[in-house]
């Protein structure tokens, strides 16, 4: 399957670059380029890309902005986003993720790095890479948030399992990586993940994150800068 990307950035050489890289990418094609985030989504509605390349600072509409209305938007439920950013702990990294952001990814990143995290995202998984994310999370995403009455009434529905699962999801943690803590397969640990956003309407695994910090289900360690599996 060809993974279908539009990019969003206000620097036509850089756009240029990312399409050369990715037309001459076997499984992706460009199906079109924004300067602002006006365009993003206007082209989103149009092209219905699988991933949108989505720059942080655009003139007119920045990209948290138009990731919220993509990700807003009932006819665009299948479009994943990517932040790119100069810096990976950058506040707005986290804002992008509370818009509907599958994951971000530092422009200092490789190409190689670049395909793999589109490959990623368009697979419906979160890029949430290791270090940087969770020092992101415990600074920005811990930080006291309202939860939405409906999302915690649909909490109350998760079983016990499917509770702990998105605890460890909010800690960066893989599917492999949660089979180990949890003693079961990894099969088994997907198939908790899925269940838990579905009853939680999540998007993907960043959304399950989101929700989880938001609404109490895991909370930082004061002082250690790390999270603990029970909240």
């Amino acid at each position: 399957m060809t993974i279908r990307v539009l990019l969003a950035d206000d620097q036509a050489l850089l756009r240029g670059t990312f399409r050369m890289l990715f037309d001459a990418t076997e499984d992706m094609e460009t199906v079109g380029e924004a300067s602002n985030g006006h365009e993003a989504v206007e082209l989103a509605v149009a092209q219905r890309p699988d991933v949108v390349l989505m720059d942080i600072r655009m003139p007119e509409m920045d990209g948290l902005e138009a990731t919220r209305l993509i990700s807003e938007s009932e006819g665009l439920g299948s479009v994943k986003v990517l932040v790119l950013t100069t810096f990976e702990e950058d506040e707005h990294v986290a804002e992008a993720l509370r818009a509907g952001a599958s994951g971000f990814l530092g422009k200092g990143a490789s190409p190689e790095e670049l395909l793999d995290a589109v490959r990623t995202v368009a697979a419906g998984e979160a890029l949430l890479s290791p270090s940087a994310t969770r020092a992101l999370i415990t600074r920005f995403l811990a930080q006291p948030q309202s939860c939405p009455t409906a999302v915690h009434e649909r909490l109350e529905c998760l079983t016990p399992r499917e509770s702990d699962v998105t605890r460890l999801v909010a800690q960066g943690l893989s599917n492999e990586e949660i089979a180990q803590h949890l003693f079961v397969s990894p099969l088994t640990a997907k198939t908790h993940v899925n269940r838990a956003m579905t009853k939680l309407a999540a998007r993907d695994r960043a959304q399950l994150v989101v929700i989880a910090y938001q609404c109490g289900l895991v909370s930082p360690v004061p002082g250690s800068g790390q999270t603990p599996v029970d909240a």
